[in-house]
């Protein structure tokens, strides 16, 4: 059962913590292996790995209801859309093993031999998997409900070569034949091949459907700047190209609504695209000094508690050793002009550690969190209404992940260390996980409806619940 930790509001003094819930409690700390923990879609099972092992879970009392046994060590997991079946891959045996929860002593095994195994994903109905081969040789869709085997040849090998339209119905795959780039469509019912199209590309890096399905987005390297927008008939709408002979995207998302696209550049700015003209709406520039005035900046701050008797009675359901000699910290609000710590990347080494990495909107389309990697222990939110900076959050350590809540504008990240920070336009907040010694955040996860979160760490996860009265 979740470990009760107190009131959130033990936690009053690090920020605005009102619009975030009224109490928190974390489970306790289970094992993990890969950092392969998986809620699945539904929000009632909770799948881990541990070495060649896949647990599930009861999400609600974390009792487990299953417990499978692989043939080597998972490198990969995932869900099926209708959360029966669970896939586990192990890419060096070129295995996949599928355990459904409905009936447990039933499985599938898929062996691609010697060609070879890179990756394994479920099609949106969840009755089909695709294995790319090794070298991408070529796609192999199996179906689990009619042993068919189907044939997709020449994938390309780039940062994302294969995309899912929301909806489920379609396909967009990258491809590469004879020295050029393009794009096949597939309908996902019966795989057959709807549009297939050369792209105005030097070398594709990534394909992308926005939310509402009728647009797909395709991405050159980041040696050329260039993001072409696609029909679904595979007409070409907008090109983009926002400057020339420089290292060029870094990152691209969708807002949830379709209305926005967000580029991210090497040159440290996000560039806002609409979706009526596909014309630039606004550049996001990240400076090194915040003047702007209605920008709140929160800078964390350390602090080493005391060890009192009033310590020890507030944390008596809390291990002494667990949580009472870590570094608390909270947020303060810094006074304008601010100057944010950069660091100076190797521009001569392959992929500098600059320009704009991580995007993610919020669920209402309100907000637009991002990450510059010179300055990698801020990160920044945008009023999307203003198009204009809201908040910055400074860290005592470089950020690793961030990701809003799906139902709420609630923002979660994590510095690999034991906290948990939060924010939301009401304020920040900085929680100390009361797990074991040496549990540090290294990711996070949301539950689907918003109430809880996966922290997971190394080799651990815990869940945080967020309950209100």
């Amino acid at each position: 059962m979740p470990m009760k930790v107190g009131r959130f509001q033990q936690f009053l003094d690090t920020g605005n913590a009102l619009c975030f819930c009224s109490k928190m409690n974390f489970s306790e700390v289970f094992k993990q292996s890969n950092q392969l923990c998986r809620i699945s879609p539904d929000g009632k099972y909770l799948a881990t790995c541990v070495q060649y092992r896949l647990v599930v879970r009861d999400l609600k009392t974390l009792q487990i209801l299953h417990l499978y046994t692989c043939l080597d060590q998972i490198v990969y997991m995932e869900w099926s859309s209708d959360s029966l079946f669970v896939l586990c891959a192990m890419y060096k045996r070129g295995l996949v093993q599928v355990w459904s929860l409905e009936q447990p002593d039933w499985y599938c095994k898929i062996d691609e031999g010697s060609i070879g195994l890179v990756s394994s994903r479920w099609s949106p109905d969840g009755r089909h998997i695709l294995n790319t081969t090794e070298f991408h040789l070529r796609v192999t869709v199996w179906s689990l409900c009619t042993k068919a085997v189907s044939y997709i040849k020449y994938p390309k090998a780039c940062q994302k070569g294969t995309d899912f339209s929301r909806d489920g119905c379609y396909m967009a795959l990258a491809e590469r034949r004879d020295c050029k780039d393009y794009v096949s469509v597939f309908v996902c019912d019966d795989w057959h091949l709807l549009r297939h199209f050369e792209t105005e590309t030097q070398d594709l890096a990534g394909v992308e459907w926005s939310p509402n399905s009728c647009v797909l987005a395709v991405w050159d390297s980041c040696l050329e700047y260039k993001v072409l927008l696609y029909s679904l008939d595979g007409r070409l709408l907008s090109s983009y190209s926002a400057y020339e002979w420089s290292l060029g995207i870094k990152a691209l998302a969708w807002s949830p609504s379709s209305q926005f696209l967000a580029i991210g550049s090497y040159d440290e700015k996000v560039r806002i695209l609409n979706h009526i003209t596909w014309k630039k709406l606004r550049e996001l520039e990240h400076p090194a000094t915040i003047n702007n005035t209605t920008a709140v900046v929160y800078k964390e701050v350390e602090r080493r508690p005391g060890v009192g008797s009033d310590n020890l009675s507030i944390q008596q359901h809390v291990s002494v050793g667990s949580t009472l000699f870590k570094t608390h910290s909270k947020y303060v609000v810094c006074s304008l002009p601010v100057q944010l710590p950069v660091s100076k990347p190797d521009l001569d080494r392959a992929n500098p550690k600059i320009g704009v990495s991580s995007m993610a909107f919020s669920s209402d389309n309100r907000y637009l969190a991002t990450k510059n990697d010179s300055m990698a222990s801020v990160v920044w939110v945008w009023d999307m209404q203003r198009l204009g900076l809201l908040a910055v959050l400074e860290q005592t350590s470089a950020v690793r992940c961030f990701q809003w809540d799906p139902c709420r504008p609630r923002l979660a990240l994590c510095t690999g260390n034991a906290k948990l920070y939060l924010w939301s336009p009401a304020g920040c907040v900085s929680v100390t996980v009361p797990a074991e010694a040496g549990f540090q955040v290294q990711s996070v996860s949301w539950h689907c409806s918003g109430d809880s979160l996966i922290l997971v760490g190394k080799d651990q996860l815990c869940l945080c619940y967020m309950e209100e009265d």
